[in-house]
């Protein structure tokens, strides 16, 4: 009888597979980084077969890892970087170019030409070059070409997980749901591509993948394992921190900033510039929505101080060297490299620090950075509290800079409620684990998972309603001089 679960965890930066037990406890992984290719200001690639190679060796490395051979695996579930694009021809299987990833801005000008009533009201989503339709119609206006063989079924499109399950099943062309509704071509209400949208964006319907649920046995790779989930990476998170009530919510922190908060069967429309999505789908099971609310760099800042300023040797240094100091001292660091993403929606907005002086150093800036990326979220929850109507209580947490204890003292801080850290880390992976092996039988139920989350730790607000409010209003009046400026 298998034992494990196995999960691949698709990312931005990098490939993972992960293996768990029934406790949801980790026994192997191993992991891969790709190539950022960056062609020009606001152009970010990937390449697709790259991805698909370092696949294959991080599956063999993680069994290898935990002295386990295929079929000791029950399922197999998929996490993935949602809204990059990949194109490949069917007959050879290789790619038509690099992936488009979602933090490209390449696509800004077809912005203005487009409804955002229409949009909105069919899929949950603004006019944003984030998500894939403007993408793949850029990339069939390049090459007629490869328009005509689109058409004709010749080409496909799919995100990273229908890549990677093509790949994986000999051929199998399908998406989930949740994947789906993050093209901006799935309708909300039908869970079905949208023939108004298609028109939109020009997009021809027989390159495109079968939508199905998020949970459900695919096929089979390795032999015979059941590939048995595919889910994005942030719905895929929320599945892993259980959050799977209404006003359940986390926040993923990685090279941006995801907030999620499940709505319940019903999609809940924003009016405060978040996004409503589909949260998962099990099998003939009615689909669970949530609101979302991305934040486009937080990580990524950190990066930034150290690669392009060489303020940090490495990203763990910017907790010890904000340590250093007891505040910002007024400085606020707007990182807009990609523009502003939720709640704001302007790709035009750009990065900028403010309120410097000759007193301040690279630790004021480096704390004004930590802030930033509570900021950025406290934007996010206040919003979601506006549109649902719910005040979030705790705020359930993963990703890289959980690491960061200051960091997370200040979402607390700054959020005035709890902030909590599972003892599993890598919930997106645990995520996609956890629907592969309900898929499959390899866990009974919902309150099985409930009875593997534990708290590895807890952040308490410590700062006066006063202080949290000064610290609001200098943020805004921040954000507002980013908008100025353009």
């Amino acid at each position: 009888m298998a034992d494990f679960v196995g999960a691949i965890d698709q990312g931005t930066t990098s490939t993972r597979f992960m293996i768990f037990d029934r406790s949801g406890a980790e026994i192997g992984r191993h992991q891969l980084e790709h190539r950022q290719i960056l062609p020009a200001a606001g152009q970010v690639e990937h390449d697709a077969r790259e991805i698909w190679e370092n696949t294959r060796k991080v599956i063999d490395g993680a069994l290898a890892n935990a002295g386990l051979v295929a079929t000791d695996l029950a399922a197999i579930g998929i996490a993935n970087q949602r809204e990059t694009v990949v194109l490949w021809d069917r007959v050879t299987g290789e790619p038509v170019g690099n992936a488009i990833v979602w933090q490209d801005t390449r696509t800004a000008s077809m912005l203005p030409e487009l409804d955002a009533s229409v949009l909105r009201e069919r899929t949950g989503l603004p006019p944003a070059t984030y998500f894939s339709a403007t993408k793949v119609k850029w990339l069939l206006d390049q090459d007629p070409e490869i328009r005509r063989k689109a058409e004709k079924g010749d080409v496909k499109f799919g995100t990273m997980e229908s890549w990677l399950i093509w790949n994986l099943t000999g051929g199998l062309h399908i998406t989930d749901v949740t994947n789906a509704s993050r093209t901006q071509l799935m309708n909300l209400s039908t869970l079905d591509w949208d023939p108004v949208l298609l028109d939109i964006f020009d997009i021809p319907a027989a390159m495109l993948p079968e939508i199905r649920s998020s949970a459900e046995i695919y096929g089979t790779a390795l032999g015979g394992v059941p590939i048995a989930a595919a889910i994005g990476d942030q719905q895929a998170a929320l599945f892993g921190q259980t959050c799977f009530d209404p006003g359940d919510a986390k926040c993923t922190y990685g090279t941006g900033n995801f907030v999620l908060l499940n709505t319940g069967t019903t999609p809940v429309r924003s009016t405060h510039g978040l996004l409503t999505t589909v949260a998962y789908r099990f099998g003939d099971e009615a689909p669970v929505f949530a609101l979302e609310g991305s934040v486009a760099a937080t990580g990524s800042a950190i990066q930034w101080l150290r690669d392009q300023l060489g303020i940090l040797e490495s990203a763990s240094d910017s907790e010890t060297l904000a340590a250093t100091v007891e505040d910002s001292a007024g400085v606020c660091f707007v990182p807009a490299f990609s523009g502003l993403f939720a709640p704001y929606w302007r790709p035009d907005a750009r990065a900028a620090i403010v309120g410097l002086s000759r007193f301040h150093t690279a630790a004021h800036i480096t704390r004004a950075a930590l802030e930033a990326i509570c900021y950025q979220t406290r934007d996010v929850v206040a919003a979601m509290a506006q549109d649902s109507g719910t005040a979030l209580d705790c705020l359930q947490v993963d990703g890289g800079i959980t690491a960061n204890a200051l960091c997370m003292q200040l979402q607390a801080d700054i959020l005035g409620v709890p902030v909590s850290r599972p003892a599993v880390a890598e919930t997106t992976a645990l995520g996609a684990a956890y629907a592969a092996g309900l898929a499959t039988g390899f866990w009974t139920n919902r309150d099985e998972l409930r009875a593997n989350r534990h708290e590895d730790r807890r952040w308490e607000p410590s700062w006066t309603a006063e202080r949290r409010t000064e610290g609001t209003t200098r943020w805004s009046a921040a954000i507002n001089r980013t908008l100025d400026w353009v």
